[in-house]
């Protein structure tokens, strides 16, 4: 199949035409990929900031149809239109059993960039290409978990609704199950790119009060305020732990890094209020580190820090949960979508997220 690789780190991605593909094992599924959007998590590791075993196939927020289903597959069927997930939940291990199905034993593909058994069911001439993300999207097909490929109504668009994958189960998701915002609330939201623009979202939907956006881009910004946002700051001249804690006259509820900071989850920390909540979403490079100074200012302020991986969603449960949002008018997923390219113009794609352009790029496979 035809598949854009990453060869070798901090250099631009290689269009292949001959990576192999296994047939769909016991409880396995292969998906024809339609569309996949591209994910700043992505760009991580194409730049190197997380170091990933190569050559590895990224892509983890796609849609399309079901090519083929292997042994004991019971709810899905060739041609059955389906979004993907990187956390396909098991629903029989210590963490989904608890109702934490995005910390399943299946997610820590996202780590490993294979199964669990080690294999990815890639391969070009004999070596081994990794599952990026647990997923591998930015190719024709993908080889994943029955869980891992959601069914959805054939008349959503497939170009739509892949960035219900990523950005928005993760978004949406870290406001109404990570952090469980209840009306009323007042929330900051640090980077406004597609997930932080879902966060805005999930805040509206929750009914949150106020809602506070910065991002030191001007149309990202704008594009907040018609998600949603109901202040919105410029961190290249305002002071944005001042302002949340001026507009809210105590500081915020809860903050939401998105952007992939350290240094913004500990301004989130300054901006919530005590007894307030910091969602760390976005994923920082991996040589960045939080410090709270002095360390017992977390116990005298009741603070609570926690972490977020992709919303903490059951998959099953919330893409069909973010269509139904999405048709009842209360979820805007059109608009997230600033660019469409086609596979051949990936480092395009690529350079959008460098420059800050846009907000999300599909890719038409």
């Amino acid at each position: 199949m035809k598949a854009a690789l990453v060869e070798t780190p901090g250099q631009p991605l290689v269009l292949r035409d001959d990576v192999e593909i296994a047939d769909p094992g016991p409880g396995q599924v292969r998906v024809k990929v339609s569309h996949c959007g591209v994910c700043h998590s992505d760009l991580s590791i194409v730049d190197g900031q997380f170091p990933s075993p190569v050559p590895i196939l990224l892509g983890h927020e796609a849609a399309g149809h079901v090519d083929a289903i292997g042994p004991n597959v019971t709810t899905l069927a060739p041609g059955d239109p389906v979004v993907l997930t990187p956390c396909p939940p098991c629903g029989k291990c210590y963490w989904c059993v608890r109702s934490e199905p995005a910390l399943c034993v299946d997610s820590i593909g996202i780590q490993t960039n294979t199964f669990a058994d080690g294999t990815t069911g890639l391969s070009r001439g004999g070596e081994t290409v990794y599952r990026g993300l647990n997923v591998a999207g930015f190719a024709e097909y993908v080889l994943t978990q029955e869980a891992g490929a959601v069914k959805i109504p054939a008349d959503v668009p497939l170009d739509i609704a892949c960035v219900i994958g990523c950005a928005v189960q993760t978004g949406v998701g870290a406001v109404l199950n990570t952090a469980a915002v209840e009306e009323g609330a007042t929330v900051l939201v640090m980077g406004l790119g597609g997930i932080g623009l879902s966060v805005v979202q999930g805040a509206r939907i929750a009914g949150a009060s106020r809602i506070i956006a910065s991002d030191p881009v001007s149309e990202r910004r704008e594009a907040a305020k018609q998600f949603g946002a109901t202040d919105l700051l410029d961190p290249g001249s305002d002071d944005v732990i001042g302002r949340a804690r001026e507009i809210t006259e105590v500081g915020v509820d809860y903050a939401f890094e998105t952007a992939g900071s350290a240094a913004l989850v500990e301004a989130g920390f300054q901006a919530v209020r005590n007894g307030g909540t910091v969602v760390c979403v976005g994923a920082a490079p991996i040589d960045q580190s939080i410090t709270i100074t002095p360390a017992v200012l977390l116990t005298i302020s009741e603070k609570k820090l926690i972490g977020c991986v992709l919303g903490s969603v059951n998959s099953l449960r919330e893409i069909p949960r973010l269509i139904a949002l999405w048709r009842a008018g209360r979820l805007d997923l059109e608009s997230l979508i600033t660019a469409r390219r086609p596979l051949a113009e990936i480092n395009e794609a690529m350079e959008d997220l460098r420059t800050s352009r846009g907000v999300r790029t599909v890719l038409t496979i």
